[in-house]
């Protein structure tokens, strides 16, 4: 993960350590409440990627161990296009905990948001893809926790311009395990935070849709709903202040996203959107009602700044039988008549040996990492397909519930309408019934009540309706509901089993890059021991020029 202006901390102890045995960190690229984030590079395969540890001040915590590992699983399980990647967990041989996560270019939405509002198209645009992952997340159980605008990162992507990537996971589904969320704590932030969250109870698929209503009142209008210095008043104004109206702060704002935002900042988790499949329907409703200009032309958003250059990359394994064959003509100049020390002459043939070694592990590493990769590759087409069949699913059920409400709530004006109807027919009957005793029945009232009786006939059948209407639509959804879970258990059940061949696979590529290390350090030792003897032999000085210089691109070799 990379924001737009990333803090340079060249004192970080932990910069150029060699994590897992084979992740090198190169640059410390951000930091959020419980790791640090560091761009790196495997030590043999010129692979990029951004790695997260724990805070150095918070090592100690053992409960936050956890929280890392339900982001990993939180993510992985969701695979989503628009959820960060993870491709490894597990822990460092001091063991802090680390994650390893796809390494992206970006912007985070906060940085945009404190440029104003959006137009239109844009903030739908963003709040439709975010809505979009997070149906899936609830659709698979898990709940992101902790939405905000720092924690979203827009990337450019297959010529998309604004593509959404949610971060940090570390929250999902916390309260559900009570030794990481006692009974009552507030966890989350305060400015994002659903009614629900702030009284200390469990947080659900609702708090999420909250959390969006609240980006999505910030990118229409450059504010936050609820603003507070004090964390307290904050928490009291989530729980009973009503949301201001967007158009309190932004007269043009959409009367349907206004509408939108307003449901999904209800106080109560039942007056907004059923789940994250009905809230899409209505924004892509909105989106297909907006013009079809793109929100690029408009003058009012800053123009995306170019990707930064790659990072540099450290000299490779199959640099060093040439770095081997320049130490091999400087002690051939420097000894013409084959009369070098000993000690030169092993040093120089250990390097030969060194950088063969490394080459062929090199090759092994190598091929390890796309058994590795090909695996991950199955797996994730595995998981997107359940995905897929989950959210088809879920799509159905959530329309299936809908109607269910709906009928739910004719059925209840029909029962209602039936009373009456039953008592206005009683007192009709009773009418006719005295009427009748006394002699003075008539035509006219013997007919009202029959058609007393008519109409409870009436009313019962479209009760019934009703009642059969809705009790297949919830037979539906019940039946939708198990074909969802058995998906669901069926993933567990893979990504256990895919887990523990990725633990193994990535063991052996560990203990591969480990022994790789040991490599390099022996190469750097030997080298090191030649240039300390040559560095004084003037008809080497060219040559050892040539062996220090960096390669275009790339940093100095270290000594050490």
């Amino acid at each position: 993960m990379v924001q737009a202006k990333p803090p340079r901390r060249s004192d970080d102890p932990s910069l150029n350590k060699v994590i897992a045995g084979r992740y090198r960190l190169e640059a410390r690229i951000g930091e959020g409440g419980m790791g640090i984030v560091y761009r790196a590079r495997h030590v043999l395969i010129d692979r990029v990627v951004a790695v997260k540890l724990i805070r150095p001040d918070l090592r100690g915590e053992t409960h936050l161990r956890a929280w890392m590992l339900r982001e990993a699983r939180a993510a992985n399980r969701v695979d989503h296009a628009h959820i960060i990647d993870i491709h490894d967990i597990g822990e460092t041989d001091e063991g802090e905990l680390y994650l390893v996560m796809e390494y992206l270019v970006g912007t985070p939405l906060s940085a945009e948001i404190g440029r104003g509002p959006m137009p239109i198209q844009r903030g739908v645009d963003i709040i439709e893809q975010m809505g979009a992952a997070l149906a899936r997340a609830h659709d698979l159980g898990v709940v992101h926790r902790d939405l905000k605008s720092d924690n979203i990162l827009l990337t450019a992507r297959g010529g998309r311009r604004d593509f959404v990537k949610i971060l940090d996971f570390g929250l999902a589904a916390l309260a559900h395990d009570p030794r990481l969320a006692p009974k009552g704590a507030v966890f989350g932030t305060p400015e994002y935070m659903s009614p629900e969250q702030a009284r200390g109870e469990q947080a659900g698929p609702q708090s999420d849709l909250y959390a969006l209503g609240v980006l999505f009142f910030e990118m229409l209008t450059g504010h936050l709903p609820f603003r507070s210095s004090d964390r307290d008043t904050l928490l009291e104004m989530q729980r009973k202040s009503p949301p201001p109206r967007p158009t309190s702060l932004r007269k043009d704002c959409h009367p349907v996203a206004e509408r939108i935002v307003l449901r999904l900042l209800e106080k109560d988790p039942r007056k907004r959107y059923r789940d994250g499949h009905h809230l899409l329907e209505e924004l892509k409703a909105l989106q297909r009602s907006l013009p079809s200009q793109g929100w690029e032309k408009e003058s009012s958003v800053a123009p995306v700044a170019p990707p930064p250059p790659p990072p540099p990359r450290s000299p490779g394994v199959t640099e060093w039988a040439s770095r081997a064959g320049l130490f091999s003509r400087m002690i051939a100049r420097a000894y013409p008549s084959s009369n070098a020390p000993q000690e030169v002459l092993e040093s120089a043939a250990r390097l030969w040996d060194t950088a063969a070694r490394a080459n062929g592990l090199e090759g092994e590493i190598a091929s390890h990492t796309r058994k590795l990769e090909a695996l991950e590759r199955r797996g994730r087409a595995l998981r997107a397909e359940i995905g897929r069949k989950v959210e088809e699913l879920a799509q159905e059920e959530s329309r299936a519930l809908r109607d269910a409400a709906a009928f739910a709530e004719e059925e209840e004006l029909a029962r209602g309408e039936l009373t009456r109807t039953e008592r206005a027919a009683a007192e009709a009957l009773t009418l006719a019934d005295t009427a009748e005793r006394a002699g003075r029945g008539t035509r006219a009232i013997y007919e009202h009540a029959g058609a007393g009786r008519a109409m409870v006939e009436a009313k019962a059948e479209w009760l019934g309706t009703r009642r059969a209407k809705r009790e297949a639509k919830e037979a539906t959804a019940k039946d939708l509901r198990r074909q969802i879970e058995e998906l669901r258990e069926q993933l567990a059940r893979y990504a256990e089993a895919l887990e523990e061949d990725l633990a193994q696979g990535r063991e052996k590529v560990a203990a591969r890059a480990r022994e790789g290390l040991r490599y390099e350090k022996a190469f750097i030792e030997n080298s090191n021991l030649l240039i300390a003897h040559l560095k004084g032999k003037p008809e080497c000085r060219d040559l050892l020029n040539e062996l220090v210089a960096p390669q275009e691109g790339e940093p100095k070799p270290r000594s050490s």
